[in-house]
């Protein structure tokens, strides 16, 4: 494999640079909350400039090979390798998830949910972030395997402690999906290890490298088997239909921060296994399975649409929509061909900073009204206009609007169904994918319709009564601005920690919209070497 190694402590560094924050934070007494917040800010930081840095070492003219690749034995009587490395696949998702952090640590300046504990929740934010960072540039399967249940457990506790009334309820089933679907996906991980390890003289190994040689030479039913349990493991992760139903639970209890990384970075561990591992490693199966992928993709894109319809709850309808982007990303993958997976890692990006910041707009709704009833939402444009304005305009972005990042990963998502790869036209599953290509389109119709519907009763007409200073309910706005809103009532507009927060994301959803090219030139050479096994 080429590889390229100059500075090769660079992924190692950036991976868990956040965990030295949170050694340090051991060591800051729990009432010294600005004290714990300041560690957090500054180490977030830190790991976000060596992103940065990476951005600028990282050659593009060679974004098919693995850059800063380091490799060593780590648990030698199974053959698992430490193996960093990163490509143009990787580069977009693992800095997204160093900025999403950052973002979110400001956000959470001023918005520690109850029933506090900053010190905690900081802490648990930053393990967060290594395990998202190292699920992206991880080499071997084992130490991916490790970095992919990292992030469990500290968003098991970020929904438990800090989520909402059932927030008991929906961090258990979290977790209890979480765990069914990596359990499959470790026996898989397993059986690949013993069958390409069995067809050679050679010993074997978990790196990534030995499984893209000899995966594609194991018998197509045995490889169509350890696939199923790639499958649900990654399926569960996305999360792709039927395996969603935890995700509105989780989204909905979980506060604010933790729905953003949520959405933003934790769906695409699941969608970046299939691009990454699944796909590559087994491609005589992921023929096989790319038809009924597609026709998951496409019913969890009608399914996720149609419930968001049915939502009373904004921060339910977004979780659904999710449910509904995450099928056009994966209807993509299942097409085999570099257009759609091109596809569905920049609608990976793109879902990323749009859903994100569609949370934190929720939270902030949440924070201001102390409450998501849809019905009870109205006139924001009039009451708090620029929170009113930047949720239209992420709305926008979230139905595909042209010119904005979503487009991007729908519009060739679609395209490319229509032309999958030439291994998947024969049989008629070419005419399979043209239906589907027709049912995908006609989902995008659907989210215009319940992204404009959620936008028309939250922004448009007059302010809810209840929610004026001469309503009936001004007593309840009274009582809760004794919570200790420095702006003496909670309808107030953006305040400064949420532009800084909200402000990247918003430029990075216009300028991926504007010039996707941005992207795609980064991502398409890592593809189409990726996805030369399938000759198209």
């Amino acid at each position: 494999m080429d590889v390229l190694r100059d500075q090769n402590w660079l992924l190692s560094l950036g991976t868990f640079l956040p965990l030295a924050g949170v050694v340090i934070m051991l060591f800051i007494p729990k009432r010294d909350e600005e004290s714990a917040k300041l560690v957090a800010l500054v180490t977030a930081i830190a790991t976000v400039a060596v992103g940065a840095y990476t951005l600028v070492k990282f050659d593009y003219g060679q974004s098919a090979k693995l850059q800063f690749f380091t490799s060593h034995d780590w648990i030698r009587p199974i053959r698992a390798t430490y193996t960093l490395g990163l490509d143009g696949i990787s580069l977009p998702l693992y800095f997204l998830s160093m900025v999403i952090t950052l973002l979110v640590i400001i956000y959470s300046w001023d918005h520690i949910p109850s029933p506090g504990n900053a010190k905690a929740f900081l802490m648990l934010m930053l393990v967060l972030q290594t395990g998202m960072a190292g699920t992206f540039v991880a080499q071997d399967l084992i130490l991916f395997f490790v970095f992919f249940e990292v992030v469990l457990l500290p968003m098991y506790f970020m929904i438990g402690v800090w989520g909402g009334e059932q927030r008991q309820y929906a961090s258990l089933k979290f977790f209890l999906y979480t765990m069914f679907g990596s359990a499959l996906m470790l026996v898989s991980f397993i059986a690949l290890f013993i069958v390409t390890k069995g067809n050679t003289a050679e010993g074997g190994s978990f790196a990534f490298s030995w499984f893209q040689a000899h995966g594609p030479e194991i018998a197509k039913t045995t490889a169509i088997w350890i696939f199923a349990g790639m499958f649900v493991g990654f399926a569960v992760k996305v999360p792709m239909f039927p395996f969603h139903t935890w995700l509105p639970d989780a989204h909905t209890q979980a506060p604010t921060q933790g729905s953003v990384i949520l959405a933003a970075i934790l769906l695409k561990l699941g969608t970046y296994g299939f691009v990454r591992i699944a796909i590559p490693f087994l491609p005589q199966a992921a023929v096989k399975w790319a038809p009924a992928i597609a026709v998951l993709a496409c019913i969890g894109i009608i399914y996720g649409a149609l419930g968001c319809l049915a939502q009373t709850d904004m921060k339910r309808l977004i979780a659904f929509s999710s449910v509904a982007h995450m099928g056009f990303v994966m209807l993509g993958i299942a097409t085999l061909t570099p257009l759609g997976v091109n596809a569905a890692v920049f609608g990976m990006v793109a879902h990323g900073l749009i859903t994100g910041m569609l949370f934190f707009l929720a939270g902030s709704v949440k924070e201001r009204y102390h409450t998501l009833e849809i019905r009870r939402l109205s006139g924001m444009l009039k009451q708090i206009p620029r929170l009113g304005w930047i949720l239209g305009f992420c709305a926008m972005a979230s139905l595909g609007l042209p010119g904005l990042a979503g487009f991007w990963g729908e519009f060739p998502a679609i395209i490319s169904s229509w032309n999958p790869a030439q291994a998947l036209v024969g049989d008629g599953k070419l005419d399979l994918f043209r239906v589907l290509t027709v049912v995908a389109a006609l989902g995008t119709v659907l989210a215009a319709g319940y992204l404009l519907w959620l936008y028309q009763r939250t922004a448009f007409g007059e302010p809810n009564p209840e929610f004026t200073s001469h309503g009936s309910g001004a007593h309840s706005l009274s009582a809760a601005a004794n919570h200790g809103d420095d702006h003496g009532s909670d309808l107030h507009d953006v305040n400064t920690y949420e532009w800084i927060a909200w402000t990247p994301l918003l430029i990075a959803i216009v300028v991926f919209g504007v010039y996707p090219q941005l992207m795609f030139k980064v991502i398409d050479p890592a593809v189409t070497n990726l996805m030369r096994v399938f000759g198209k």
